[in-house]
């Protein structure tokens, strides 16, 4: 089978365990990504979020044989429960998404058999499915003490540059975050 796994943020330069076996290539689909997600090590984290602004995700292929292998590996290097199955996104089965017609689309024209995401949803407060406002991600980042604000600093700064956001250029501009030297991937258009 060939599969892939779609990404957009820490997953591009720091695979860990996940057996991706090529290069992350441009030309992912289109993905309403934004940074709204507070991360148990202080980073804003990129998630899916209905109603933002779409950016052009990436995606590798798995070194994997089959789609449950995939969401395993995916689950175990994002650290998701068991019990939360529904935070790994997987086509052409898996729990729903409103993204999967348009994942099904995409992973057509390139003859894929399989595709796994991360499905975690927004986190603010504390409160999951929560999206921050823009000025709520900008107090958080602010009241972040500081091993925590450089964390969160480098979550930004090495998240491609392909993944332009809104939050993304307010906060660039607020605390001079500038996307870091690997973040300027030389990526392949395709396969």
């Amino acid at each position: 089978m060939k599969i892939a796994c779609l990404g957009w943020g820490s997953l591009i330069w720091k695979a860990a365990e996940l057996p991706v076996a090529s290069d992350w290539f441009a030309k992912g689909p289109l993905l309403p990504i934004e940074f709204a997600r507070e991360g148990d090590s202080g980073e804003l984290a990129t998630v899916l979020c209905e109603g933002v602004a779409e950016v052009q995700v990436l995606w590798a292929f798995l070194a994997v044989d089959t789609l449950e292998a995939a969401r395993e590996a995916l689950r175990e290097r994002e650290g998701v429960p068991v019990e939360q199955p529904a935070c790994i996104g997987s086509w052409p089965s898996g729990p729903q998404s409103p993204f999967q017609q348009r994942i099904a689309a995409w992973a057509g024209e390139q003859g894929l058999d399989a595709v796994v995401w991360t499905a975690l949803p927004p986190r603010s407060g504390g409160l999951n499915q929560r999206m921050p406002s823009v000025e709520e991600a900008l107090d958080y980042l602010r009241k972040l003490d500081l091993e925590r604000q450089a964390h969160a600093r480098d979550y930004i700064r090495r998240t491609p540059v392909a993944i332009d956001t809104e939050y993304r250029r307010v906060i660039a501009h607020t605390f001079n975050w500038q996307p870091a030297p690997e973040a300027q991937l030389d990526l392949d258009a395709s396969a």
